[in-house]
């Protein structure tokens, strides 16, 4: 028996087979959850081409900029799920290419509100739309977002990125809190450098995979695989007590102070002091 069996899960955020969302829905799937998944309108017919994989065919167009394509997701899952939602995967984060790289410092006014609500606030909106579908389970729910040790250090490059984040981890504290009464527990995993289309815009990224290859504790880069597996465990009921948890799934880095850094700075001339 599968440790999610009778589950049903939604995961939005997915954009192609690299995604980490897509991980962890294959792991979720081989742990019996049945599977929906909500996408921006323009990825849908992409994703109808694989979710067969996990045995789905629910793919629901979403836009988390817009409370009225929320408010249609929740009503389209519904009537698919029978009105129950277990498990809700939260794998959506993104902001303008333009402000990663460079200076943090030149972020526009526009830049920071788009990264801030599309990857922060966007998991305080779908928590509280899909919270009656959790609740009607009758044994409360999970809710698992992914974030990155640049919300809490800094990571030259990722800039707005690192502030979306921190902004999410703290809405996984509140969340969890809120939602305690309601049995529904809200976790993070931090997940540690791994390849895919978004990150490939981070400055410095390779330079970040061999970070991690040559220093980290296990000295190796993790996988789809293993952000999936404890994705499971923070589905099931093996993490039963863990709530407002940040869970780092990155070869142990995290506990390291810094290397020698391979992004280096010019120095300050005399002359600009």
């Amino acid at each position: 028996m599968g440790l999610l069996d009778g589950k049903k899960a939604l995961v939005c955020g997915v954009t192609n087979k690299n995604s980490i969302g897509w991980g962890i829905a294959k792991a979720l799937h081989a742990h019996g959850a049945q599977l929906g998944f909500t996408c921006v309108e323009s990825n849908v017919r992409r994703l109808k081409r694989f979710v067969p994989e996990v045995d789905s065919d629910i793919v629901i167009p979403c836009d988390i900029l817009k409370d009225e394509d929320i408010a249609s997701a929740v009503g389209n899952l519904q009537n698919v799920f029978q009105g129950r939602l277990d498990v809700l995967v939260h794998s959506i984060a993104y902001s303008n290419i333009s402000d990663l790289g460079s200076e943090f410092i030149q972020i526009s006014r526009s830049g920071w509100n788009l990264a801030l609500e599309a990857s922060a606030y966007s998991l305080v909106a779908l928590s509280r739309a899909f919270r009656p579908m959790m609740m009607a389970s009758g044994c409360g729910g999970s809710i698992i977002t992914l974030t990155f040790v640049g919300g809490r250090n800094v990571v030259p490059g990722y800039n707005i990125m690192g502030i979306a984040k921190s902004a999410l981890n703290m809405s996984v504290k509140y969340l969890a809190y809120d939602l305690g009464p309601d049995r529904i527990r809200v976790n993070a995993i931090s997940a540690g450098p791994i390849m895919t289309c978004s990150s490939m815009a981070v400055e410095n990224f390779d330079t970040a995979l061999q970070l991690v290859k040559s220093h980290s504790p296990l000295l190796r880069n993790i996988s789809q695989e293993d952000l999936g597996g404890t994705a499971v465990y923070l589905a099931s009921g093996l993490s039963k007590g863990v709530t407002g948890e940040i869970v780092f799934v990155d070869s142990g880095m995290h506990i390291l102070a810094p290397p020698a850094a391979a992004h280096r700075r010019s120095p300050l001339k005399e002359s600009d002091s």
